[in-house]
């Protein structure tokens, strides 16, 4: 456990100078976003707490194409409006009713798409992601819990303390954006099929999952 936590610090102090994504990131094409995101770094600031992960899992999903999408067909609605509008912003939703999953919505004005944030590294605030997950101080924690506690969309939400209250929250505001690393760490990619979505006939074989291989906070699926 203290060989993880001595890890994440380090990076931390490693990549002290960041800077946030400009919007202009998240008007591209989807898919490049997606793996753009890779390696990246989700702020949130809550109650006077700054708390990091780097992104390190994501799923894209792609509107008018994807029936695995909220949006497809073009379908708009309450609940998926801020997908339709030009990338980057926030679209959180509940699912099950009870597990947040954080979205960062991509591409032009009126496109319906999005990347499902599914897995971070914490980098910085651990010792608050472990109360939001578990309602217990950090070092009580088996190894076991930590990776566990942010290595899928509902677990990183929970940990970060992301809510609907951040539906339609902008990234290029000041409570909740995502940052470049000074130093780039060289990693490899993988792609894959997206998880639980076998409802989504042909769009189930997309291989639109990225993560960063070997990354021990990638989602078991």
């Amino acid at each position: 456990m203290n060989n993880i936590i001595r890890n994440n610090n380090a990076m931390v102090r490693r990549n002290e100078h960041m800077g946030k994504l400009p919007k202009v990131f998240y008007e591209r094409d989807t898919l490049d976003v997606a793996k753009g995101l890779l390696g990246k770094v989700l702020v949130h600031r809550n109650q006077g707490i700054e708390i990091k992960g780097k992104i390190v899992e994501v799923e894209a999903y792609i509107g008018a194409i994807d029936k695995a999408a909220h949006t497809y067909n073009n379908l708009r609605t309450e609940r998926t409006e801020v997908m339709f509008w030009s990338g980057g912003y926030v679209y959180v939703y509940l699912i099950y009713g009870m597990y947040h999953c954080m979205n960062v919505v991509t591409g032009k004005e009126g496109e319906g798409s999005a990347v499902l944030l599914r897995g971070l590294e914490p980098t910085q605030g651990i010792e608050q992601m472990s109360i939001h997950r578990y309602g217990k101080p950090l070092e009580t924690l088996k190894r076991s819990q930590i990776i566990n506690l942010t290595n899928g969309p509902g677990k990183l939400c929970k940990a970060m303390g992301i809510t609907k209250e951040l539906y339609g929250a902008s990234l290029m505001g000041d409570k909740i954006f995502i940052e470049d690393l000074k130093d780039k760490e060289e990693f490899d990619i993988g792609v894959s099929k997206r998880i639980n979505i076998d409802y989504a006939e042909e769009a189930k074989e997309f291989e639109w999952r990225f993560f960063i291989k070997g990354n021990p906070y990638v989602s078991k699926g």
